[in-house]
């Protein structure tokens, strides 16, 4: 059963998110200092808000303005903290103002000061590790989907397919875009092109240019569905030597398939 918590609806669908929920849940009883790590889209910022869901939420690059919340609060969330521009000055102001701190970092820190700082230190696992939260999270998704735009069809995206290379951030866009396409008309999916093509016109090599919207889509599906450029160039209607030059012609578009 997958538990959802309350603020930040944090997934803990697998041993590894589950195991960092607990870290959280106890960290909110302790009074010390975190750091959370791991890669874009994991749920760091998620975690964070839950462990101090009352503190001001700062990014570590606004340098300045970060200092000056550190004078006056009591509970901060520094998000990228290894993005700041002068992190041992910032370190530093944290340990001599002895405020409450829980940072993110998409980077492994391990630094003396680090450590001096943050009591604890975490790891948070990409969701290709994390295989039993993808479902979950694509079942969110799709229901966020449906409140947005109405309808009633859950997107259906099988966890091989996912597109997981910003974890959470690109799996919601996958969801959001193929919900919208799941209803979507000719005439629909040609305006979209229209309105993305019109402002890129007018070089004297337009058609060749903008070619590879077409053909790319159509011999990737092709690829994926039939397993066989001879079959793939029969359903075409193609020789199978213009198929393979559209695939060449096509390539850095056709990267896995």
């Amino acid at each position: 059963m997958v538990r959802v918590v309350d603020v930040t609806s944090f997934i803990t669908a697998s041993d590894a998110s589950s195991k960092a929920f607990k870290t959280a849940t106890l960290l909110k009883t302790l009074n010390v200092n975190a750091l959370i790590m791991g890669d874009v889209g994991v749920g760091k910022t998620s975690l964070a808000r839950f462990i101090l869901p009352d503190a001001l939420v700062m990014d570590a690059s606004n340098f300045r303005e970060l200092l000056l919340v550190l004078e006056s609060s009591t509970d901060v969330i520094i998000t990228n903290i290894d993005k700041s521009p002068n992190i041992k000055t910032l370190l530093q102001a944290i340990s001599e103002k002895k405020i409450r701190v829980i940072s993110t970092s998409k980077q492994i820190l391990n630094d003396e000061q680090i450590d001096e700082v943050f009591s604890v230190k975490f790891h948070l696992l990409p969701l290709s590790q994390r295989l039993e939260d993808i479902q979950a999270l694509i079942k969110r998704f799709s229901l966020e989907a449906i409140s947005l735009f109405g309808g009633e069809n859950k997107v259906a995206i099988d966890a091989s397919d996912a597109d997981l290379h910003e974890n959470s951030h690109s799996l919601r866009r996958q969801v959001m875009r193929n919900y919208l396409l799941q209803n979507i008309k000719d005439a629909d999916l040609m305006d979209i092109v229209q309105t993305y093509i019109a402002p890129k016109l007018g070089s004297n090599n337009d058609y060749k240019k903008f070619l590879h919207i077409y053909e790319a889509p159509l011999i990737r599906a092709g690829l994926k569905k039939f397993k066989s450029q001879l079959q793939l160039a029969d359903k075409l209607g193609l020789n199978r030597n213009t198929l393979r030059k559209k695939i060449a012609d096509n390539a850095q578009y056709l990267q896995g398939e």
